[in-house]
């Protein structure tokens, strides 16, 4: 199958978020994508975490996520994307990724569980963290696919509790704040998360100024695949089962591993 990257240049404007989800989704289908992944605050984002995060949040079967149900449906295709979701605390909303079904139905939503407190930055001041910690996997066109969020990808106990559950792809819709060194290990994260596990890693980002951007689809031998750069935009790329299952079989870590 294709899957495609989305990466995204939100800012407070829904409206304008929205046109550019459907924009890039539409490109994504002409060039064959059956699942396309934007970052985390798709729908809603700026540099410094404020008060209008849980103003702008939404429940999940609000006029937001009714609108990228319709995307995916009107492009049938699996689609992606992070929104701001309200909770049922006042002043606080959940950091939230959902996944439509090219006939718009909620495939899954995945709570954001580790929160970027850190680096200056208080994402909890805001946003609460998702109530449950066991994985969120679906299924697309025959694969699974596990859904992790930004500072997840700094757990890797995380990524191998959604790779035991199923998942052959890792999507790590993300928000990268940026900073000394962060590129690097935006790519070194992803690429270590795809060859301790064996799977293919989407790791889609919102671009600078917000974020580091750099895009990339890393395949199971931590090859980078794509590298969408700096500016907005949105690429599709081929992965397989053969793939995975190829490298599993040179590389039995899962038969071979000896847990405590």
């Amino acid at each position: 199958m294709r899957i495609a990257l989305g990466q995204l240049e939100s800012g407070t404007d829904i409206g304008a978020n929205l046109a550019a989800i459907d924009s890039f989704t539409a490109t994504a289908a002409r060039d064959g994508a059956t699942l396309v992944a934007f970052p985390e605050y798709a729908t809603y984002e700026k540099k410094v975490m404020d008060a209008s995060f849980p103003e702008a949040a939404e429940p999940l079967d609000g006029p937001i996520c009714r609108e990228l149900a319709s995307t995916a449906a009107r492009h049938r295709i699996t689609l992606v994307a992070g929104v701001v979701e309200t909770s049922e605390e006042p002043g606080k909303a959940y950091n939230t990724l959902v996944a439509f079904a090219p006939d718009g139905d909620r495939l899954a939503e995945y709570r954001k569980i580790h929160l970027f407190d850190a680096q200056g930055f208080g994402e909890s001041q805001f946003i609460k963290p998702g109530p449950s910690t066991n994985p969120v996997v679906f299924e697309s066109e025959g694969m699974r696919f596990g859904l992790m969020t930004c500072y997840d990808l700094r757990f890797p106990e995380l990524a191998r509790s959604l790779v035991d559950a199923g998942a052959q792809v890792l999507l790590v819709c993300s928000s990268w704040v940026p900073g000394t060194h962060k590129t690097e290990q935006w790519l070194a994260l992803n690429t270590a998360r795809a060859i301790e596990n064996s799977v293919y890693v989407a790791g889609v980002c919102q671009a600078p100024p917000v974020s580091v951007g750099r895009s990339v689809l890393v395949d199971p031998m931590g090859f980078v695949e794509a590298d969408l750069g700096l500016e907005p935009g949105v690429r599709a790329v081929g992965i397989t089962l053969e793939t995975v299952a190829r490298v599993r079989e040179a590389f039995p870590m899962f038969r071979q591993r000896r847990l405590p």
